[in-house]
C-alpha cells in the first residue's frame, strides 16, 4: 500500500493506493484562507499539518489493515507558498501563499537586481512567486527577516514536521525563482539578489527520491511499520501529471482547481518568459514542463455560487450539458490578478455587457466561457512552442461539470477528456511518486493513464461563435485596464 497527501489551498487530500494502482480510499480535510489586506493571501502553517495528520488518523480509523501495509508516503503541493521559519524550525509568521499579490514592485526590484533572472529561473518574476515574497519581507517586516533561518514550501514544511527532514523536490523548486532550472540546482546567483543564501535552503531531490523516513511517533499513532519511506513528491500540477500518466514529451491536460493550470511535458528546459509560460522541472529525472497559469478557474465559479447563496450544482443545473451559443455577457476571471498571458496582480474580474433582460443563467454560462477563454489564451501563449497541444485531459473539481467540458472543448477547438480519479490526481500522483522511491520501478510501469470517462469534441457551428466571442473577450483586459490606469 502507498499514502498520498496532497497539501491544497482549500484542503488536505490524502489517498490510500495499493499494489494493483487502485485508489482504495481517501479522506480530506477543509482549510481556511486568510486575506488580512487587499492583494493578501495567507495560511497559517500549522494548519496543513493538523490538517494532514486529521486526515490520516480518518483512514487509519476507517482502513486499519490498509494503513499499517503502508510502504512509502508522498507529498504534493500548493506550490510558491513562502514558509519563513525560525532557527528553533517554527514559523516566524503565517505564509504567503500563490495567489497573494502583494510583492509587485519587489518583482521588478528582483528582475533588476538579477538581468540573468530569466535564463537561470526560466520565469518572468511574479508576485505569486517565492523569491519576490522574500524581498518584501526584508522590506516591510525587517524584524522577521532578520531571524529568518529557512524557507520551505508549503509540503517540505509538512514534511519536515511528519520526518524531521528539511527537503525539497525539482518540481517545486523550480516555482521559486531560485532554482536553476536547467542544472537543477539552487542557484546562487539569484538567492544573492534577495538575501539569501544556499543555507536557507532545504536540500533537493528528485521528486521519485526516497528523502525521509515516517518519525516513529507518527508510524505508531497510524498503525504502520517502522522505516516507512517519504519521497521528493511534487508540486501540486507535477504531481497530477504523475497521477493522469503524463511523463513523456507532449503529454498535456487541463486542471480546473481554485486555480486554472494548462500543463505540457517537455523534453528540455524550454522557457519562454515572454508569453509569461512557466518552465519548470517535472517530477521525474531528465523531463521538463510548461505551465499556464490562471489565478481564479473554479474559484470564480465558486466565487458566484458564494455571492448568489447558491450550491454550484444550482447554478449548473439549467443550462444542461451542452449550450448552442455564447452568452450576451462576457467575464473576465481575474478575482485574484492573473499570471499567464498578462502578468498582473492587479487584474480585476468584471462583467460586460449587462442589460435588464440579463439572467442568472446568462451570468453562470458567462463565467464558465470567460474561463475557457483564458485556457485559450494560455493555450495561444505555449502555442509558439513544440510539441503543439492536440488534446487534453480534465482534471481538478472543475472537471465535475460536462457543460464544462463541452464549452471548453468548443472555445479551445481540440477535443477534451474527463479522466477516471481526476479530482484526486495530486494526491494519487503523490502516492505515485512514493511508490517509486520504495519499489524503484520504472516510472511507465506505474504512472499508467487513467480511464477517460468521456470526451468533449468541438462542434463545428458552436466553435466558430465561440471564435467571435473570443475575439471580443480579447479586447476587454487592455480597454479596462486603460481605464484604471
Amino acid at each position: 500500500m502507498y499514502l498520498g497527501l496532497d497539501v491544497g489551498t482549500s484542503g488536505v487530500k490524502a489517498v490510500l493506493v495499493n499494489e494493483a494502482g487502485a485508489i482504495v480510499a481517501t479522506a480530506a480535510c477543509e482549510l481556511a484562507l486568510s486575506h488580512p489586506a487587499p492583494l493578501w493571501s495567507e495560511q497559517d502553517p500549522d494548519a496543513w499539518v493538523d490538517a494532514a495528520i486529521r486526515a490520516v488518523d480518518n483512514l487509519a480509523a476507517a482502513h486499519p489493515r490498509e494503513i499499517a501495509a503502508v510502504r512509502s508516503i508522498g507529498l504534493a503541493g500548493q506550490m510558491h507558498g513562502a514558509t519563513l521559519l525560525g532557527a528553533d524550525g517554527r514559523p516566524l509568521r503565517p505564509a504567503i501563499l500563490w495567489n497573494d499579490g502583494r510583492s509587485q514592485a519587489e518583482c521588478a526590484e528582483l528582475e533588476q537586481r538579477c538581468p540573468s533572472l530569466h535564463t537561470i529561473a526560466g520565469n518572468l518574476a511574479m508576485p505569486g512567486f517565492t523569491a519576490p515574497k522574500l524581498l518584501w519581507v526584508a522590506r516591510h517586516e525587517p524584524e522577521v527577516f532578520a531571524k529568518l533561518a529557512k524557507v520551505l514550501l508549503p509540503k517540505a514544511y509538512v514534511r519536515y514536521r511528519l520526518t524531521g527532514e528539511m527537503v525539497e523536490d525539482m518540481s517545486d523548486a523550480a516555482g521559486t525563482l531560485w532554482l536553476d532550472v536547467g542544472q537543477r540546482c539552487w542557484s546562487a546567483t539569484v538567492l544573492q539578489a534577495t538575501g539569501l543564501d544556499l543555507s536557507h535552503m532545504p536540500r533537493l531531490v528528485e521528486g521519485s527520491q526516497s528523502c525521509a523516513v515516517l518519525s516513529p511517533d507518527f508510524a505508531r499513532r497510524w498503525g504502520m511499520a517502522p522505516g516507512v519511506v517519504v519521497a521528493g513528491g511534487a508540486g501540486d500540477n507535477a504531481a497530477s501529471a504523475i497521477g493522469l500518466g503524463a511523463i513523456a514529451p507532449g503529454d498535456a491536460f487541463l486542471s480546473l482547481g481554485t486555480s486554472g493550470v494548462l500543463f505540457r511535458v517537455t523534453e528540455r528546459f524550454a522557457p519562454a518568459p515572454r508569453s509569461a509560460v512557466h518552465a519548470f522541472c517535472h517530477a521525474l529525472p531528465g523531463l521538463w514542463h510548461q505551465m499556464g497559469v490562471m489565478l481564479s478557474a473554479a474559484a470564480s465559479l465558486g466565487w458566484l455560487a458564494r455571492i448568489l447563496a447558491t450550491p454550484e450544482t444550482e447554478l449548473l443545473a439549467p443550462l444542461g450539458k451542452a449550450v448552442e451559443r455564447p452568452s450576451p455577457v462576457q467575464f473576465l476571471p481575474y478575482l485574484d490578478g492573473e499570471r499567464t498571458p498578462h502578468n498582473d496582480a492587479t487584474a480585476a474580474g468584471a462583467f460586460v455587457g449587462l442589460r435588464s433582460a440579463t439572467g442568472r443563467d446568462d451570468i453562470v454560462q458567462a463565467v464558465l466561457e470567460g474561463v475557457a477563454f483564458a485556457v485559450r489564451d494560455n493555450l495561444a501563449a505555449m502555442g509558439a512552442s513544440s510539441p503543439a497541444i492536440a488534446e487534453v485531459d480534465l482534471v481538478g473539481g472543475g472537471s465535475r461539470s460536462a457543460l464544462w467540458a463541452q464549452i471548453i472543448a468548443d472555445v479551445l477547438g481540440i477535443p477534451v477528456h474527463r479522466v477516471e480519479e481526476g479530482e484526486v490526481g495530486a494526491a494519487l500522483g503523490a502516492a505515485r511518486l512514493g511508490r517509486l522511491a520504495a519499489s524503484r520501478e520504472e516510472p511507465a510501469k506505474v504512472c499508467t493513464r487513467p480511464r477517460r470517462l468521456a470526451s468533449f469534441v468541438p462542434r463545428g457551428s458552436t466553435m466558430a461563435a465561440y471564435d467571435e466571442a473570443y475575439r471580443q473577450w480579447r479586447k476587454l483586459y487592455p480597454a479596462l485596464k486603460e481605464l484604471s490606469a
